[in-house]
This record gives C-alpha cells, structure tokens and sequence, in this order.
C-alpha cells in the first residue's frame, strides 16, 4: 500500500534485485539487462517509470518494514542501541544527486561518491534500519542549474550530517521506537549540537571524539577568542583565565573513578568509552568552532 497502486510492486521487486546484483553501474539500464536480458527495452522502461515517474514515500516504506520486522526483532531480545552512521555509495559519474568527491566508507578512502545518513536500531541479535538519508553537499545544495537538473525539490536545503541524523532521531521517538543507547562515530560525537541534541531528546549516548577535543568542568567555559587588531589572522582558539583547567581527552580516562570508564583501542587511535564517565564533562571542539558548550551534564565519551 505505501508504494501506491499494485503495478507497481513487480518493478520494486525487479529494482531491489538490481541493487543486490553484481555490477559497478546501478542505473536502471545496466540493471535492466541484468535482470532480464532477453527484454531489456521493456524492463528499462519498467524500472524508470517506478524510480523517475511514479510518487511514492521512501519514508513510509521504511516505517512498514520497521512495523513489520521490529516486533520480531524485539521478540527474542530488548532494542539495546541506536545507531547513527553514514553509509558511502561509490559512483562513477557526477550526475546522481549528492555525488561528490566525499569520504566512502566502503571504499575507506575519499573518492566519488553518495552518501547516505542512516539511523538502525540493534538487539544482541540482530539490527534493522529504520531511517535513511541522501546527504546534499552544500556546492550541490547552492547550484540552482544542477539542482534543477536532477529534479531536487525546492524545499530541500543544506543540512550537516549530524543535524540529518538528529531530525531522524527525532522521528524516531515521535513514532514510538522503544529507545536506547545512541552510539556515533566522531563524524558525529564531535559536534557540540548533536550530542547536546541527544541530551535535550533524554538519551543516552557512547560516541567518538577526536583526541584533540578540549573538555571543561561543568560550570565553566572557555573565554572569547582575542580581538583581532586589525593585523594577520583572525584567530579563533579558546581561551582560559588563570583559575580554570581544562583537561584534553586522552588524559580523561586516568582521572576518572576506577569502574567508570575503560579506554579501548579504536581502528586509528586510543578512545575512551562509557555512558557515564564524562557526566561532569562539556566536550568542544579546540578551535570553537561548533559554539560555546553548554554548561550542563554530558554523556559519552
């Protein structure tokens, strides 16, 4: 029902096998000749019409899957995470919406490519997703022509990786998906509005930073950068009068309490990991340029 008339179920199916097939191009046309080689013309028009013609909301999609699949899920085991993360698409040309030369995950390099934010929630058995994203670079976000050409509706503007993956989050709780630890990489713990968005949403959250991420006590904050004089840079580092420490992350796990956080060994360097240690932390950014903290608890690491 929430693809619209029946016609259009045949054509789901035929464009969902294309994606699982091998093959570099994922276009309807390669996939229609994979997929039914002795009829191409009348499979490639079968496939454009369901994917370029034919309106249907992705997000209503998902939310049957997510009706249908999650009780399962939850039937052998609690909801016990939501994960955040973003899923790269390799591409070889430049006309799909969003490619750009990005960061791919699967290919663990930069290079051409989509990506998408994605929200999944996971028991100790298995995981479902349950959101997903395309992200617009802001050069594709500001090119009215290219915009125009690729059919982006007017409405949609640019938005940051995080702040797609809050907005998911957001939906996610206002449909009634039973909540959990939000886990993230550093693509996402390093941004001060999201994990303070996580907070202000009432979850719990374990995500990565990066160890060059400066923390302050509550109740205190970093000074305002210098005025600039007029001459060379504009600086933007923060500053600290003479009765405020500040603490960089990697020492945070000897200072905390023992039994409150473990370091662990990440894929690129050391990271700290608990839910709770760093209640009495505000994490920012060192050059400040995601705002002042705020004053209150943090969860995370």
């Amino acid at each position: 029902e929430v693809i619209g008339h029946v016609d259009r179920h045949g054509p789901l199916a035929s464009y969902c096998t294309g994606l699982l097939l091998p093959g570099d191009r994922k276009s309807v046309e390669p996939m229609a000749a994979r997929i039914a080689p002795d009829e191409v013309g009348a499979k490639h028009q079968s496939l454009h019409h369901f994917v370029a013609k034919a309106p249907w909301d992705e997000g209503e999609l998902l939310s049957a899957v997510r009706t249908f699949v999650l009780p399962k899920i939850e039937k052998d085991a609690p909801i016990r995470a939501w994960i955040v993360d973003d899923t790269g698409i390799p591409k070889k040309g430049k006309h799909s919406v969003g490619v750009a030369r990005q960061y791919c995950g699967e290919l663990g390099k930069q290079d051409n490519c989509q990506v998408a934010v994605t929200l999944s929630v996971a028991s100790d058995l298995a995981s479902l997703p349950i959101a997903l994203r395309l992200y617009l670079p802001e050069p594709w976000a500001n090119d009215k022509a290219r915009r125009s050409k690729a059919g982006i509706p007017d409405g949609i503007e640019f938005q940051t990786k995080p702040r797609i993956a809050l907005d998911q989050i957001r939906q996610a709780i206002a449909d009634g998906v039973p909540k959990a630890v939000a886990l993230a990489d550093a693509g996402y713990g390093n941004d001060t509005a999201f994990r303070s968005g996580l907070t202000e949403l009432g979850l719990e959250y374990v995500v990565g930073v990066q160890g060059s991420m400066t923390v302050w006590a509550p109740g205190t904050q970093p000074l305002p950068a210098r005025t600039w004089s007029g001459r060379g840079r504009r600086t933007k580092l923060l500053r600290r009068d003479g009765n405020v420490n500040r603490s960089r992350y990697p020492s945070l796990p000897r200072a905390w309490p023992e039994g409150r956080g473990r370091p662990c060994v990440g894929v690129r360097a050391p990271r700290a990991i608990s839910s709770r240690a760093s209640r009495q932390y505000a994490f920012i950014p060192r050059t400040g340029t995601t705002g002042v903290p705020n004053r209150g608890p943090r969860n995370g690491c």
